[in-house]
């Protein structure tokens, strides 16, 4: 499927995953309480205006290939992916907010897939992936890159390929750790899961619209802010995805688990390490924000630059509010477990879901 997404060809006889498990808990299961991560971070929630419209080219788009069951499409369509990139990407153009829309569906669609995958198979997806990524014009128009790049300048379709590239070699590491039973340590899953969450690709629509000097991405002021910024998303999305992976068991890859096992605690000692952590990287992103953005005004007159610095921020805040505004974790109860904070520990399956179409 992730294929069919890039070069616009259907794949058949896939194998779908049930993305969004609505279970019915009884009062008296057990709890935990979300830590309040959000308080003293500063952005505000914003959304582009072209968000309903370009969803509906978007989704219309992806339905085209006729490659989930009606069910499964209906659990992909509660995640709703557009309205994470229009969370994200406030202020791009319209054609551009379609690029960040599909892409989304990209990520996810592969990072599903291969997260049943051995290394062999993982790699295999990623080689052929590159290989429609570096040769948009061999295939069909209907792909999300063939037509991102009708409107991405060309600095922003050489970054998009590098990072991407990146991208899919943490996720065959991860693979390949996943095939070896490797249990990483903090520092390590992080290191890990900053290249294997995708963020640093998803950065590249906020410059879609303009060509950049590839040395200002690699200045060392912008890449501590940058990789504050995704290890607050890494653990934004941890947190509010453990329910669904400790009850499918897979939940290995979450920092939850991993601090449990590290530090020999429980779940809300856990919880209490991720919100001290959250708060830290809060505080480091406050304290050399105004820095970062001073010199990213003085680096581009034009101020583009400090256009994508304030994009690259703001996927905090998105992160977040997808988290609990679309169906993907906590189903039609997110905006209310987004006030209450309370969630309710879902049983653990006997089996890992799957669906043959």
């Amino acid at each position: 499927m992730c294929v069919a997404l890039l070069n616009g060809t259907t794949p058949h006889n896939e194998k779908i995953i049930p993305l969004v498990m609505d279970t019915v808990v009884q009062p008296s299961s057990p709890s935990f309480v979300l830590p309040l991560t959000m308080a003293s971070w500063p952005w505000n929630r914003r959304i582009n205006p072209y968000y309903k419209e370009v969803k509906k080219e978007s989704d219309a788009w992806f339905r085209s290939f006729n490659a989930f069951s009606p069910s499964s499409q209906r659990a992909f369509e509660l995640c709703n992916f557009c309205l994470l990139a229009s969370l994200a990407y406030p202020d791009i153009s319209k054609e551009h907010l379609r690029s960040g829309c599909d892409l989304m569906m990209l990520f996810f669609v592969f990072d599903e897939y291969t997260d049943l995958e051995d290394a062999s198979t993982t790699c295999i997806y990623s080689d052929i992936i590159m290989d429609a990524l570096k040769n948009p014009t061999e295939a069909p128009s209907k792909g999300f890159w063939s037509l991102a790049v009708e409107t991405a300048s060309k600095t922003s379709q050489h970054r998009f390929i590098k990072v991407f590239a990146e991208y899919t070699d943490s996720v065959v590491s991860q693979a390949m750790h996943r095939d070896a039973n490797f249990i990483p340590d903090v520092e390590v899953y992080l290191s890990m899961r900053r290249c294997t969450i995708g963020v640093e690709p998803s950065y590249v629509p906020l410059e879609m619209a303009f060509d950049l000097p590839g040395d200002l991405f690699e200045d060392p002021r912008m890449l501590k802010l940058s990789n504050a910024i995704t290890d607050l998303v890494v653990l934004g999305n941890d947190l509010c995805s453990y329910d669904k992976e400790q009850a499918a068991g897979d939940d290995a890859h979450n920092i939850i688990t991993i601090v449990m096992k590290q530090f020999n605690t429980d779940l809300a000692g856990a919880l209490d390490w991720l919100a001290m952590r959250h708060e830290q990287l809060v505080q480091e992103v406050l304290e050399i924000w105004d820095e970062v953005y001073s010199w990213a005004q003085e680096s581009d007159p034009s101020l583009l630059f400090s256009r994508y610095v304030e994009g690259v921020v703001g996927w905090v805040r998105a992160n977040d509010c997808w988290n609990f505004e679309s169906g993907r974790y906590f189903g039609s109860e997110g905006k209310s477990i987004q006030e209450h904070r309370v969630v309710l520990l879902r049983p653990k399956e006997h089996t890992k879901p799957s669906t043959i179409l």
